[in-house]
Formats: C-alpha cells, sequence, structure tokens
C-alpha cells in the first residue's frame, strides 16, 4: 500500500509538473501575440494637443463609417461601432466591428495612439484594420494642421 501511494504521489507530481511547463510555455506564446497585437494597434504622433487629437479620432471615425457610442476627454477614449456590415475579412455575419481608441501621453512631447478593434467578441488580429485606420488618422491631422477641409 504503501509504495502505491508513493507511486501514485509521484505520478501526480509528474502531471502538475508538467501542466505547469505548458501553460508557462503557453503564456509566454500568449505574451508575443499580445505584443504583436499592440504593435499593431499603437502609434505614437509629435503632439501633446490631447484635446485636438480626439477630435481628429472621431471625425476620422466617423469618415470610416462607424458611429460614435461614447467620447470621454478626460480617460481620453472613444468608442464606436459600425452598423452591422458584413465584413468578408473576418466573416460572413453580419456583425457590427467595435473599436475604443485611447490616447495618452507618451513623453512631454508626444501622444500614443492605441486603437483596439474587436469583431464578434474576439480581438481583430488583421494589421489592415489598423493600417487603415492609421493611414486615415494621419492624413486627418496633416490637413487639420494645414487647417484644410
Amino acid at each position: 500500500m504503501k509504495s502505491t501511494g508513493k507511486l501514485a504521489i509521484a505520478i501526480g507530481a509528474l502531471f502538475v509538473c508538467s501542466a505547469c511547463a505548458s501553460s508557462k510555455e503557453h503564456l509566454l506564446k500568449m505574451d508575443e501575440s499580445q505584443v504583436e497585437l499592440r504593435s499593431m494597434q499603437t502609434r505614437a504622433f509629435d503632439t501633446t494637443k490631447k484635446e485636438s487629437m480626439l477630435r481628429t479620432v472621431i471625425s476620422t471615425l466617423q469618415d470610416l463609417g462607424y458611429i460614435v457610442n461614447e467620447a470621454n476627454e478626460v480617460i481620453g477614449t472613444v468608442s464606436a461601432r459600425t452598423t452591422d456590415i458584413k465584413y468578408e475579412l473576418f466573416s460572413k455575419k453580419k456583425l457590427p466591428l467595435l473599436i475604443t481608441v485611447t490616447v495618452r501621453p507618451k513623453g512631454e512631447t508626444q501622444l500614443l495612439v492605441r486603437a483596439n478593434a474587436q469583431f464578434d467578441e474576439k480581438a481583430v488580429r488583421n494589421p489592415l484594420v489598423y493600417q487603415n485606420f492609421f493611414n486615415v488618422l494621419e492624413k486627418s491631422i496633416f490637413l487639420t494642421a494645414h487647417e484644410a477641409d
């Protein structure tokens, strides 16, 4: 009985150790994918005018066909959604694409803008969505800086 109990404990310990190792590897892979996603979602801009940047973000989202749900200047966020349009890039489902854009200071001379898009309650990992948003945002910033509409 004693040797059977010790054997069961040893086997159990092996399972626990192997589970820890695999979950550690899983966590490391998750960290890498999160960093990759964050790098697609974030851009730094050489300005400190947070209010102006938030207004430009709102205009950009509207230009891209989003409906702004909420904007909060104090915390620097804008949340928006598309109407129920089918997005061929993601799915055949007719679901809204949700996006939250956060604007926050980076140092003394820059603002960080992070766009977090979701489709079907999952983070959008397609870089084209973020590239499109930031390309239009950069053009809007340029036009705003040169007072052209």
